[in-house]
């Protein structure tokens, strides 16, 4: 794994080991208010940013692209400013980070759906016949 998707397997991975410490220290102080947050930052952070390294790690065409640079950066500033929003706003300090880290996370989405549904580059022949099944 090489590239965007290495980049998005390492912030899963990092996302994932972030979400087991704080587990952990959520456990061992019996505080778990703080859950919601905790989950986001496992399930978008571990388990998105993991699906998003396999599907550029299979489709490197889409890889090569400024649009899923783009997705890559979309999702890490998401992850940074939506988890810790999710905190603030479950304190009542503040929801606007989560509001704004949320906007992130959907914008992300879409770039990646688009990336996803948008038509592929036509193959040419020989491409086409080594990829084809025997």
């Amino acid at each position: 794994m090489t590239g965007l998707s290495r980049s998005f397997m390492i912030l899963a991975i990092l996302s994932a080991l972030c979400g087991i410490v704080w587990g952990i220290a959520m456990a061992a102080s019996q505080n778990h208010v703080l859950s919601p947050a905790h989950g986001h930052l496992n399930l978008l952070g571990w388990v998105s940013c993991a699906l998003f390294a396999f599907y550029y790690h299979l489709t490197p065409h889409a890889a090569a692209t400024g649009l899923a640079r783009m997705h890559f950066v979309l999702t890490f500033v998401a992850l940074v400013v939506l988890v810790p929003g999710i905190a603030l706003a479950i304190l009542d300090v503040t929801e606007t980070l989560a509001k704004i880290g949320s906007l992130f996370f959907l914008t992300s989405m879409l770039v990646f759906a688009w990336l996803v549904i948008k038509p592929q580059p036509a193959q040419n022949d020989t491409t086409a016949r080594k990829n084809a099944p025997a």
